[in-house]
C-alpha cells in the first residue's frame, strides 16, 4: 500500500478524510501513483496533471522522503520507504504571490 496525503481542497473534492492508501500495479512510478489515484477518485483527473498532456500542473508539487519530486520523470520509481508504506507520498499545493 502506498499512503498519498493530498491538500486540503483536493480532499474536500475527492471527499476523504487524512490519507488515502493506494495499490499500485506494477512499479510504484510517479505516474503509476497518479494513475491509481485517478482511478481510485475520477473526480481528480484533470486536478493534478492536466488530462491531455498528463504534465503537472504548475501549482502542484510532489515530496517523497522530504523530497521534490516534481521535476522528476514520469517513470521514476518511488522510495523504498514510500513503497514499503513507511512514509507517504506528498501532493502539495504550492502557492506564490508577493
Amino acid at each position: 500500500m502506498i499512503r498519498v496525503v493530498l491538500p486540503a481542497h483536493l480532499r474536500t473534492l475527492a471527499r476523504v478524510n487524512g490519507e488515502v492508501s493506494l495499490d499500485v500495479a506494477g512499479e510504484p512510478t510517479l505516474v503509476s501513483v497518479l494513475n491509481a489515484l485517478e482511478a481510485l477518485y475520477p473526480v481528480l483527473r484533470g486536478t493534478i496533471r492536466d488530462q491531455v498532456t498528463q504534465e503537472r500542473r504548475p501549482f502542484v508539487r510532489y515530496f517523497a522522503c522530504a523530497e521534490d519530486y516534481s521535476h522528476e520523470p514520469t517513470g521514476t520509481l518511488l522510495p523504498a520507504e514510500v513503497v514499503a508504506g513507511k512514509e507517504p507520498f506528498l501532493i502539495v499545493g504550492a502557492m506564490s504571490g508577493g
